[in-house]
Protein backbone atom coordinates (compact mmCIF):
# COMPACT_ATOMS: atom_id res chain seq x y z
CA UNK A 1 0.00 0.00 0.00
CA UNK A 2 1.73 3.43 -1.10
CA UNK A 3 1.03 6.63 1.12
CA UNK A 4 0.61 9.62 -0.63
CA UNK A 5 1.79 12.94 0.80
CA UNK A 6 -0.40 16.00 -0.49
CA UNK A 7 0.65 19.23 -0.68
CA UNK A 8 -1.94 20.13 1.74
CA UNK A 9 -1.00 17.84 4.29
CA UNK A 10 2.31 19.31 3.84
CA UNK A 11 1.21 22.66 4.35
CA UNK A 12 -0.48 21.73 7.56
CA UNK A 13 2.55 20.02 9.34
CA UNK A 14 4.80 23.67 8.09
CA UNK A 15 1.95 25.35 9.78
CA UNK A 16 2.32 23.89 13.26
CA UNK A 17 5.46 23.55 12.81
CA UNK A 18 5.56 27.52 12.64
CA UNK A 19 3.92 27.67 15.58
CA UNK A 20 6.07 26.17 17.40
CA UNK A 21 8.85 27.81 16.12
CA UNK A 22 6.69 30.89 16.46
CA UNK A 23 6.48 30.53 20.34
CA UNK A 24 10.05 29.59 20.95
CA UNK A 25 10.99 32.74 18.90
CA UNK A 26 8.60 35.00 21.04
CA UNK A 27 9.44 33.55 24.32
CA UNK A 28 13.02 34.03 23.31
CA UNK A 29 12.76 37.77 22.25
CA UNK A 30 10.69 38.35 25.68
CA UNK A 31 13.37 36.30 27.68
CA UNK A 32 16.04 39.02 26.08
CA UNK A 33 14.26 41.73 26.67
CA UNK A 34 12.48 41.40 29.97
CA UNK A 35 15.97 40.27 31.19
CA UNK A 36 17.99 43.44 29.72
CA UNK A 37 15.34 45.14 32.08
CA UNK A 38 15.90 43.62 35.10
CA UNK A 39 19.51 43.76 34.54
CA UNK A 40 19.69 47.51 33.69
CA UNK A 41 17.16 48.68 35.97
CA UNK A 42 16.32 46.44 38.75
CA UNK A 43 18.81 43.74 39.44
CA UNK A 44 22.22 44.12 37.90
CA UNK A 45 23.47 40.67 39.39
CA UNK A 46 20.57 39.42 36.93
CA UNK A 47 23.67 39.91 33.94
CA UNK A 48 25.46 37.18 35.63
CA UNK A 49 22.63 34.30 34.63
CA UNK A 50 21.39 36.46 32.04
CA UNK A 51 19.01 34.94 29.38
CA UNK A 52 19.23 31.17 28.23
CA UNK A 53 22.17 30.95 30.92
CA UNK A 54 24.27 33.29 29.26
CA UNK A 55 26.97 35.21 31.50
CA UNK A 56 26.64 39.09 30.29
CA UNK A 57 28.26 40.26 33.99
CA UNK A 58 31.84 40.82 32.58
CA UNK A 59 29.74 43.11 29.62
CA UNK A 60 27.87 44.71 32.53
CA UNK A 61 30.43 45.23 34.58
CA UNK A 62 32.76 46.91 31.74
CA UNK A 63 30.22 49.17 30.69
CA UNK A 64 26.47 49.14 31.22
CA UNK A 65 25.80 51.50 28.26
CA UNK A 66 27.65 48.76 26.20
CA UNK A 67 25.28 46.42 27.32
CA UNK A 68 22.38 48.19 27.41
CA UNK A 69 23.45 48.57 22.83
CA UNK A 70 24.46 44.37 23.11
CA UNK A 71 20.96 43.80 24.63
CA UNK A 72 19.45 45.70 22.47
CA UNK A 73 20.90 44.33 19.38
CA UNK A 74 20.41 40.62 20.80
CA UNK A 75 16.60 41.64 21.22
CA UNK A 76 16.35 43.51 17.43
CA UNK A 77 17.72 39.95 15.95
CA UNK A 78 15.13 38.05 18.22
CA UNK A 79 12.24 40.27 17.71
CA UNK A 80 12.80 40.23 13.65
CA UNK A 81 12.70 36.32 13.64
CA UNK A 82 9.25 36.28 15.70
CA UNK A 83 8.14 39.01 13.11
CA UNK A 84 9.59 36.38 9.99
CA UNK A 85 7.35 33.35 11.49
CA UNK A 86 4.46 35.91 12.32
CA UNK A 87 4.12 36.70 8.63
CA UNK A 88 4.59 32.99 7.99
CA UNK A 89 1.64 32.04 9.86
CA UNK A 90 -0.34 34.16 8.48
CA UNK A 91 0.28 33.96 4.96
CA UNK A 92 -0.13 29.87 6.12
CA UNK A 93 -3.62 30.52 7.81
CA UNK A 94 -5.04 33.50 5.69
CA UNK A 95 -4.71 30.48 2.78
CA UNK A 96 -3.27 33.53 0.26
CA UNK A 97 -1.22 30.54 -1.35
CA UNK A 98 -3.40 29.67 -4.41
CA UNK A 99 -1.79 26.78 -6.11
CA UNK A 100 -4.07 27.17 -9.16
CA UNK A 101 -2.14 30.55 -9.76
CA UNK A 102 0.97 30.50 -7.19
CA UNK A 103 2.41 33.86 -8.39
CA UNK A 104 0.36 36.38 -7.02
CA UNK A 105 1.33 40.04 -5.46
CA UNK A 106 0.25 38.48 -1.86
CA UNK A 107 2.98 35.94 -2.52
CA UNK A 108 5.68 38.01 -4.00
CA UNK A 109 4.87 40.77 -0.98
CA UNK A 110 5.17 37.97 1.46
CA UNK A 111 8.74 36.74 0.41
CA UNK A 112 10.24 40.07 0.00
CA UNK A 113 9.10 40.91 3.44
CA UNK A 114 10.95 38.03 4.67
CA UNK A 115 14.05 38.64 2.49
CA UNK A 116 13.86 42.16 3.80
CA UNK A 117 13.81 40.90 7.85
CA UNK A 118 16.39 37.89 6.74
CA UNK A 119 18.60 40.97 5.98
CA UNK A 120 17.82 42.91 8.81
CA UNK A 121 18.41 39.85 11.17
CA UNK A 122 22.15 39.11 9.50
CA UNK A 123 22.72 43.17 9.56
CA UNK A 124 21.58 43.24 13.17
CA UNK A 125 23.86 40.10 14.00
CA UNK A 126 26.65 40.80 12.27
CA UNK A 127 26.68 44.06 14.30
CA UNK A 128 26.04 42.39 17.24
CA UNK A 129 28.89 40.07 16.46
CA UNK A 130 31.30 42.81 15.69
CA UNK A 131 30.60 44.62 18.31
CA UNK A 132 30.75 41.40 20.79
CA UNK A 133 34.60 40.40 19.07
CA UNK A 134 35.61 44.20 20.23
CA UNK A 135 34.96 43.73 23.24
CA UNK A 136 36.68 40.70 23.77
CA UNK A 137 39.28 42.74 22.07
CA UNK A 138 38.99 44.76 25.34
CA UNK A 139 39.60 41.86 27.50
CA UNK A 140 35.90 41.78 28.32
CA UNK A 141 34.85 37.88 29.08
CA UNK A 142 32.19 37.46 26.23
CA UNK A 143 29.73 34.46 25.93
CA UNK A 144 29.74 32.52 22.39
CA UNK A 145 27.76 34.45 19.77
CA UNK A 146 25.75 31.28 19.08
CA UNK A 147 24.97 31.27 23.01
CA UNK A 148 23.52 34.95 22.72
CA UNK A 149 21.52 34.46 19.48
CA UNK A 150 23.32 36.49 17.31
CA UNK A 151 25.73 34.07 15.34
CA UNK A 152 25.04 33.31 11.85
CA UNK A 153 24.93 36.24 10.24
CA UNK A 154 26.19 34.91 7.11
CA UNK A 155 23.61 32.42 6.67
CA UNK A 156 20.69 35.14 7.57
CA UNK A 157 22.21 37.62 4.65
CA UNK A 158 22.62 34.45 2.29
CA UNK A 159 18.86 33.70 2.72
CA UNK A 160 18.12 37.67 2.11
CA UNK A 161 19.70 37.59 -1.37
CA UNK A 162 18.10 33.97 -2.04
CA UNK A 163 14.78 35.03 -1.07
CA UNK A 164 14.88 38.18 -2.88
CA UNK A 165 15.91 36.77 -6.25
CA UNK A 166 13.06 34.64 -5.54
CA UNK A 167 10.50 37.20 -5.07
CA UNK A 168 11.90 38.92 -8.29
CA UNK A 169 11.55 35.74 -9.98
CA UNK A 170 7.59 35.92 -8.56
CA UNK A 171 7.43 39.38 -9.77
CA UNK A 172 8.07 38.36 -13.37
CA UNK A 173 5.75 35.40 -12.92
CA UNK A 174 3.01 38.26 -12.10
CA UNK A 175 3.74 40.70 -14.96
CA UNK A 176 3.67 36.75 -17.53
CA UNK A 177 0.21 35.55 -15.92
CA UNK A 178 -1.42 38.98 -15.75
CA UNK A 179 0.11 39.23 -19.72
CA UNK A 180 -1.38 35.97 -20.36
CA UNK A 181 -4.92 36.90 -19.08
CA UNK A 182 -5.20 40.16 -20.75
CA UNK A 183 -4.53 37.50 -23.87
CA UNK A 184 -7.22 35.18 -23.57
Amino acid sequence: MEIKITTRQILKVLYILSWVIFLGVCVDAGGIICNSFVALVINPANAHSFWDGVDLSGLYNYDRGYFFVETLLMSIVAVMKAIMFYLILKILHDKKLNMAQPFSVEVRRFISNVSYLALGIGFFSAWGAGYAEWFVKQGVKMPDLQAMHIGGADVWLFMAVTLFIIAQIFKRGIEIQSENELTV
